[in-house]
């Protein structure tokens, strides 16, 4: 099983940019499909975006055009760029792995996750 461990989180103004990042150990990182979650108070655990093992991504429309999801094998890392952040994007995000073959969106689907980060978008 793989532990993640998430950092690059913080506060930022409407149309900011920050970069997440999720380091992983214990597991075979690069036969892990890693995933992007976020958790907005209240609210129900939202998929945000995923990357393949072979580099193939899939994000959840709201973000599309504005988030990139990346990773680095040898260096066990993956990656969140997020330009353009609005109020909307403020929630904890989290990074998760799933040993699967198939892109999945489903949370149960993701075995493995980290103990999250928390994005301020303000106004």
């Amino acid at each position: 099983q793989v532990q993640l461990v998430e950092s690059g989180g913080g506060s930022v103004q409407a149309g900011g940019s920050l970069r997440l990042s999720c380091a992983a150990s214990g597991g075979t990182f690069s036969m892990y499909a890693m995933g992007w979650f976020r958790q907005a108070p209240g609210k129900e655990r939202d998929f945000v975006a995923i990357i393949s093992w072979n580099g193939n991504t899939y994000y959840t429309d709201s973000v599309k055009g504005r988030f990139t999801i990346s990773r680095d094998n040898p260096e066990n890392t993956v990656y969140l760029q997020m330009n353009s952040l609005k109020p909307e994007d403020t929630a904890v995000y989290y990074c998760a792995a799933s040993p699967t073959t198939y892109m999945s969106t489903l949370s149960s689907d993701f075995g493995s996750w980290g103990q999250g980060t928390q994005v301020t978008v303000s106004s």
